[in-house]
C-alpha cells in the first residue's frame, strides 16, 4: 500500500527572523554594493532599502555609514578575535562589521544586535559570529578615539599634505558633521538662538535635528549647505542683474546663493533627476533661475556671459565626513579620470566668459590633481588668464587664501567649531581683449 502520510517539511533553522532583521539585511546589501561594486551610498540606497519604512531606511543607512567610518578599526577588532583571518569578501566579516558598529558606535542593545546578526550569516559560521559578539560585550570592547582612514587614502594625503593633515582628517571623520544653513537674507539672531554664525547669511546647528521641522523650512528662507560649499558663490559677490552660468548646478545650493545675490542665473546640469531636486529647491525658496538640462561637453550658451561658476565633477573626497563611503571607493585611477574631465570642462567654460569676466572653478576634493594642479595647467595653456585672489573680507574669518589667492579648505580648519568639508576654489579672470 502506498504511503499516504504528508511529506515532511524542511526543518526550520529557528523560525521567522527576529524583528529588525530586514533592516540589517538591507545594510548588508548596501555594504556589498559599495565595497564590491563601488556604488555611491546615495545611489545604492534606493535599491537596497526597498520595502523598508522611512525610519528603518534611515537606520540601515546609519548602520552602513558608521560601519564605513570605523571599518579599519572594526576589522582590527575582528582580526584580533579570530585564529585565522577572515577573508574580506566573506559574509561573516560583513555581518560582524555591521553588528559591531551597532554595538560600539550606535550603542544598540546587545540582544537585538546578536539576534538580528545570526540570521544574516546564511549557512556561515554562526557559532563564530555569536562567540565574537558575546566576547565584545563581555570584554566591553572599545574603539579608538578617532577613526582610522583607509591606508591608501592616508598614504596619499600624507604625501600631498602632511601627517598632521591625516590626523586632522581622522578626527573629522570620527563623527558626522554639524548642519550648516545658507540664507537668502541675513536672519535675525532671535530666530536661531542655538545657532552659530561663521559668515554672513550662515548659521551652524548641532546635528540630529530633522531639517523639515526647523523654523522657516516651509517658507524657504534657507537651505542646507556646508560652509565650504558656499565659498565659490561668495567670491562672485552681488550680481546686480548680470548673468552667470552655474555649471553642474544640481542640487542647487550655489544656484540659490547666486539668485539671492541678484544674479541672472542659468543653471545647467546633465541629470534630469538631479534637476528635479533643483527645481523643488527653487520653488521652496521662491528664487528663480533659468534651468537647462545639458551635458556641457556638448552644450554651449548662445552668448558669452559675465561670469561662470564651474563646480566640476570630482572624486568628492572632500565630503568624506558626510559620505564615508567615498574613501572606500575612490582610487588613483578615478582621480586621474576626474582630473582629465575637469581639464576639458574648464577649457570649455573659459570660452563662455566675456572679456574681463570671471570664472570660478571649484571641486569638493582633497586631491591636488583636482585643484592646484588643475589651475596651474589651465593657466599654462590659456594666455592672458590670471588668478583674481580671494580677499580676506570675502571669506569667513577662519579661512584664508594661500599665497596665490586660491582657497583650500582642509580638515584642521574650524576643527573646534565643527570643521569644514574639503574644498578647492579658484577665481580666474579672463583677458580684457
Amino acid at each position: 500500500m502506498a504511503d499516504r502520510r504528508p511529506p515532511r517539511r524542511p526543518r526550520s533553522s529557528g523560525g521567522a527572523d527576529p524583528a529588525g532583521t530586514a533592516t540589517r539585511r538591507a545594510a548588508l546589501r548596501l555594504i556589498d554594493a559599495i565595497l564590491r561594486r563601488g556604488d555611491p551610498l546615495d545611489i545604492a540606497m534606493h535599491a537596497a532599502t526597498q520595502g523598508l519604512t522611512a525610519t528603518d531606511r534611515a537606520f540601515a543607512v546609519a548602520i552602513v555609514s558608521e560601519t564605513l567610518r570605523w571599518m579599519v578599526d572594526l576589522d582590527a577588532l575582528i582580526d584580533g578575535a579570530t585564529a585565522q583571518i577572515l577573508p574580506d569578501d566573506v559574509k561573516s566579516r560583513a555581518v560582524l562589521r555591521i553588528a559591531l558598529a551597532q554595538l560600539l558606535v550606535l550603542k544598540s542593545p546587545g540582544h537585538a544586535v546578536v539576534s538580528t546578526a545570526l540570521p544574516l550569516v546564511d549557512g556561515g559560521p554562526r557559532r563564530l559570529v555569536h562567540a565574537i559578539l558575546s566576547r565584545a560585550q563581555q570584554e566591553e570592547w572599545q574603539l579608538p578615539d578617532r577613526a582610522t582612514l583607509p591606508l591608501p587614502t592616508a598614504e596619499r594625503w600624507a604625501e600631498q599634505w602632511s601627517l598632521s593633515m591625516v590626523e586632522a582628517a581622522e578626527a573629522a571623520w570620527s563623527a558626522p558633521p554639524p548642519i550648516d544653513l545658507s540664507f537668502a537674507a541675513e536672519p535675525g539672531t532671535e530666530e536661531w538662538p542655538d545657532a552659530v554664525s561663521l559668515a554672513p547669511r550662515h548659521r551652524r546647528l548641532p546635528r540630529g535635528q530633522a531639517v523639515e521641522t526647523m523654523p522657516g523650512y516651509a517658507e524657504g528662507g534657507w537651505w542646507v549647505q556646508d560652509l565650504a560649499a558656499s565659498l565659490p558663490a561668495r567670491l562672485l559677490g552681488a550680481g546686480e542683474g548680470r548673468t552667470v552660468l552655474d555649471l553642474c548646478a544640481a542640487p542647487g545650493g550655489k544656484t540659490m546663493q547666486l539668485a539671492a545675490a541678484g544674479w541672472n542665473v542659468v543653471a545647467v546640469d546633465s541629470s534630469a533627476k538631479r534637476l528635479e531636486r533643483l527645481r523643488a529647491n527653487m520653488e521652496r525658496t521662491g528664487l528663480s533661475a533659468e534651468i537647462v538640462q545639458g551635458d556641457i561637453r556638448s552644450w554651449a550658451p548662445e552668448d558669452q556671459v559675465d561670469a561662470v561658476l564651474l563646480d566640476a565633477p570630482c572624486s568628492a573626497t572632500g565630503i568624506f565626513r558626510r559620505h564615508p563611503d567615498v574613501l572606500h571607493r575612490i582610487e588613483p585611477r578615478q582621480i586621474e579620470e576626474m582630473a582629465a574631465l575637469q581639464a576639458e570642462l574648464l577649457s570649455r567654460a573659459a570660452r563662455w566668459v566675456k572679456p574681463g569676466g570671471t570664472l570660478i572653478y571649484a571641486t569638493c576634493s582633497l586631491e591636488q590633481a583636482e585643484g592646484e594642479d588643475q589651475v596651474s595647467t589651465f593657466l599654462d595653456h590659456h594666455a592672458g588668464w590670471t588668478i583674481a585672489p580671494a580677499g580676506a573680507e570675502e571669506l569667513p574669518e577662519a579661512i584664508a587664501a594661500d599665497e596665490k589667492g586660491l582657497i583650500r579648505t582642509l580638515p584642521a580648519m574650524l576643527a573646534d567649531a565643527g570643521g569644514l568639508d574639503g574644498f578647492f576654489v579658484a577665481r580666474l579672470r579672463a583677458p580684457s581683449d
